[in-house]
């Protein structure tokens, strides 16, 4: 099977909806998906063991959530730039390297886009007095209570989940289990 026609049905400065037909069903209901920017999501943790987090109002989902330090690549970006902004953004962090995780799809159904995670050990506070980026309350936890939040499903963010999961299976991160 492939695609056989494509045409851009709605578009704003985030995202575009996309109509596609497939070579089996050519004259039939397009199939819609949703292009949008790639995004990062970093998983930081400090010498201290702490791993890095962010509170923040999601409009979408009508809540605050907690999240890893992500964003969407700018124009011109490469992925591992992005993730070092965000995490300084978003924290007032940096990493002396940002090791990639692995490249995953957020969603094989509706969108086009890819998730690229990383990795960044040791990171260290650029300035006790590094304004955040607005809206963003910085939140440094130890491994049991990030533990803790997940089970509790007070991170919830599936997206965000997944980093944490390869950093675990790639030996980044040890003693996370059942609890």
């Amino acid at each position: 099977m492939e695609i056989v026609d494509r045409n851009t049905v709605f578009s704003t400065p985030w995202f575009d909806v996309i109509a596609k037909l497939t070579s089996a069903d050519s004259q039939g209901s397009p199939y819609y998906s949703l292009q949008l920017s790639d995004y990062v999501s970093v998983l930081a943790v400090t010498e201290h063991d702490e791993f890095l987090l962010v509170r923040q109002y999601r409009p979408s989902v009508e809540a605050y959530t907690l999240e890893l330090p992500s964003g969407h690549l700018e124009a011109g970006e490469l992925p591992d730039e992005t993730a070092q902004r965000e995490l300084l953004e978003e924290t007032g962090y940096e990493a002396n390297t940002m090791e990639l995780l692995g490249c995953l799809i957020p969603d094989t159904g509706r969108l086009s886009n890819r998730l690229w995670c990383y990795f960044a050990g040791n990171v260290r506070l650029t300035d006790p007095d590094f304004a955040l980026e607005p809206g963003i309350e910085l939140l440094v936890c130890n491994q049991s209570n990030l533990m803790r939040y997940i089970l509790e499903q007070r991170f919830n963010h599936a997206l965000h989940i997944a980093p944490i999961l390869l950093a675990i299976l790639k030996g980044k991160v040890t003693g996370f289990g059942a609890g």
